[in-house]
């Protein structure tokens, strides 16, 4: 803060004089104000962290052939279709074959009630095993480090061979990438290991048009 001249007297009660100081400027509430600025950009740089999915996306091999492809049981295999209506989602088990006649479509929505509880109910052994693994790691039960539970949870979808393969497909151009990411949010809610973002087919927008509305 700056100082106050002070005016005083002169002897002989003539004219004031004011005294003459030396400029002089207190810093000290500028220290205060640097150390309130600091702090509250360390909170707001740690609190705004960047939110980042990754996913990994196979390159398409033109040259592999058809017999060294992985086949995928088709017992274990779910169609997800997203629609243009944000709402609407629909699944089949399987896949469409000539000889066969065409698997039955469900009709659900991204809601907990929807296809979060289909998921579960399809994944409910590795999740039963990782939710169990979580809780006695939360009450020090076992002692591990994150790097280490990752990769436990890892082991665990990797070994489970009744789980749910999930395939999710887009109806068509129009919709919107935030449902493909919801989706992809529910696969981590209900720890689904295997899951792929792949193209749909003719014979599937050919099976939409027979599902319910």
């Amino acid at each position: 803060m700056g100082e106050i001249i002070q005016e005083e007297k002169s002897k002989k009660g003539g004219k004031r004089r004011a005294k003459k100081h030396s400029p002089h400027l207190d810093m000290t509430p500028m220290v205060d104000l640097m150390c309130l600025l600091i702090t509250f950009f360390m909170l707001t740089t740690a609190f705004s962290k960047p939110k980042v999915m990754e996913i990994t996306m196979p390159k398409k091999d033109t040259l592999q052939k058809p017999e060294s492809q992985i086949k995928v049981p088709k017992d274990r295999t779910y169609n997800i279709i997203l629609t243009q209506n944000d709402k609407v989602v629909y699944l089949y088990q399987g896949s469409i074959d000539k000889d066969t006649p065409n698997p039955p479509v469900i009709k659900t929505d991204l809601s907990k009630d929807g296809l979060r509880k289909f998921l579960l109910e399809k994944n409910k052994t590795a999740f039963k095993q990782i939710a169990e693994l979580k809780e006695k790691v939360l009450k020090g039960q076992l002692k591990m480090a994150d790097s280490t539970l990752n990769r436990k949870i890892k082991e665990i979808k990797k070994n489970d061979k009744k789980g749910p393969i999930i395939l999710i497909k887009a109806a068509d151009d129009k919709v919107k990438y935030r449902s493909i990411v919801d989706v992809i949010d529910e696969m981590a809610i209900c720890d689904i290991g295997s899951y792929a973002v792949v193209d749909i087919s003719k014979e599937e927008k050919k099976l939409l048009e027979s599902a319910p509305k």
